[in-house]
């Protein structure tokens, strides 16, 4: 799972509406720095794209007017229960390592599901709005329950006994050479006795057929061209953990393959920045189109996007306006 970086500092950064907070006591740089930040939150302004992580790459791929509505225009989108049942359950695993080995049971994993959906509540609490029309907690208790047998399924595929995972919820980032950034946030990394890297990653959902591996194992390149990057070690292993349908898929990378994913990076890049720079921002229709929050927005329903907010030049005669992507 990953939580979008793009404009952020730090992982996992929430910029909750905040409504006249309190000016602390204390220098004038620290009253000027509180003010700068509170302008920031309840007055966003518009900046080019300056990085790149999973979730934004395949946005762009999907639908280039997805990508805008989501990075420079920041519109909101409201939670649905299969995306907040999915970060419930990876709070749940990552908190599950805290015990010792021999206390990381399916028992003591699913007592955890109530503090972690209080905990969620309050970081986020938009989430409340998902059960709002259910006042006697009938379809919240569904919910819960299929986030238990989540859960429980996964002692089914690993045994957290026998794990001592190096790092979770890991925040990575890095600059290639061309001086593209790219970030994220990996669930586990697992590094044996003899230094050979695991990448897991967890899908509350099913896991795809095999024709669509390749694009479900995107991300897990993604992630393991960033630590190549960073550490000059390849990954031994990129390792998908599907608890919807109690799958695993594993794929084994070679050098070859992270440098034909930098490859596609760049040139995914190149489009993204020709967008930001004209303007040019098309739908690309799609069966997923049914899903998107921004109908109303969008030309191929019949709306208009937002004005665009970044300054626009006209495209060079002759040139690409998306740039390529495709196979190598």
């Amino acid at each position: 799972m990953e939580t979008s970086t793009e404009g952020a500092a730090q992982p996992d950064s929430n910029p909750a509406a905040a409504v006249d907070p309190p000016v602390p006591a204390g220098p004038v740089e620290a009253v000027i720095e509180t003010a700068v930040e509170t302008a920031t939150v309840t007055a966003p302004t518009a900046i080019p794209p300056s990085a790149l992580s999973p979730s934004r790459a395949s946005d762009f791929m999907q639908c280039p007017l997805l990508y805008r509505f989501r990075v420079i225009d920041r519109l909101p989108e409201k939670p649905s229960e299969a995306a907040t049942r999915g970060t419930l359950v990876h709070a749940v695993l990552e908190r599950l390592f805290d015990a010792p080995a021999a206390e990381r049971t399916a028992p003591r994993a699913k007592s955890l599901i109530p503090g972690q959906w209080d905990r969620l509540r309050e970081s986020r609490p938009e989430v409340v709005e998902l059960f709002a029309d259910d006042p006697q907690g009938e379809r919240l208790a569904r919910w819960l329950g299929e986030a238990e047998q989540l859960v429980e399924r996964w002692f089914s595929l690993e045994d957290p006994s026998r794990l001592e995972p190096a790092e979770r919820e890991l925040f990575v980032e890095t600059e290639l050479d061309s001086g593209l950034r790219l970030r994220g946030i990996i669930d586990r990394v697992d590094v044996a006795p003899t230094g050979e890297v695991r990448i897991v990653d967890y899908k509350t959902g099913k896991a795809p057929r095999p024709e669509y591996s390749e694009g479900a194992l995107f991300q897990m390149k993604f992630y393991a061209l960033v630590v190549w990057r960073l550490k000059n070690v390849v990954p031994r292993r990129l390792q998908l953990v599907y608890l919807g349908s109690g799958q695993v898929l594993t794929y084994d990378p070679v050098l070859a393959d992270l440098e034909r994913v930098e490859r596609k990076l760049m040139a995914l890049w190149e489009a993204i920045r020709l967008a930001t720079e004209t303007g040019d921002w098309r739908p690309r229709p799609t069966k997923l189109c049914g899903w998107c929050d921004h109908q109303a927005h969008c030309p191929e329903f019949g709306g208009t996007p937002p004005p665009y907010p970044l300054p626009v030049r006209a495209a060079e005669s002759g040139g690409p306006a998306q740039g390529r992507m495709g196979p190598d």
